[in-house]
């Protein structure tokens, strides 16, 4: 998923703008869903994708867990939000908005030819990428223990 300079391989990152692409108006993803849906990465990963790639992607429908919008962007988000009927909780309006997406309403369920879709697009990032490599069970110890 990162190269050895830390920066996103091209293949996370067309994979994870391929998924946001097939999210229909008014619904949304978490973040970590679409790194499950991938099987790599993780809430952090995309949304490092979306910030640095996303702009010319749906990116107001991949959103944090608890509903909030995209850091920073919760003005341009909420009129995506009100043109594609979004299910929104809270106070939208006003000075000091407390809004956020009605998770639970919004929150995408692919179909089964989204499935196969994204099936598809995971299939093509791992083999681009490799097998996971397994993690180890626990902590190793480092040479010498741990004292000072």
């Amino acid at each position: 998923m990162e190269n050895y300079a830390g920066t996103m391989r091209a293949e996370y990152v067309e994979a994870v703008l391929d998924v946001v692409e097939l999210i229909p108006a008014g619904r949304v993803l978490s973040y970590g869903d679409v790194a499950a849906l991938l099987e790599r990465g993780g809430p952090r990963q995309v949304g490092s994708v979306m910030s640095h790639h996303g702009s010319a992607v749906p990116w107001w429908r991949v959103i944090r867990a608890g509903g909030q919008p995209p850091s920073c962007h919760d003005a341009g988000a909420l009129v995506h939000y009100r043109e594609e009927a979004t299910e929104l909780r809270g106070d939208t309006g006003g000075g000091h908005p407390s809004w956020r997406v009605h998770m639970a309403a919004a929150r995408w369920n692919p179909t089964e030819t989204d499935f196969d879709r994204i099936d598809a697009i995971a299939a093509r990032l791992h083999a681009a990428e490799g097998p996971l490599q397994p993690r180890p069970a626990e902590m190793s110890e480092p040479r010498g223990g741990l004292g000072a």
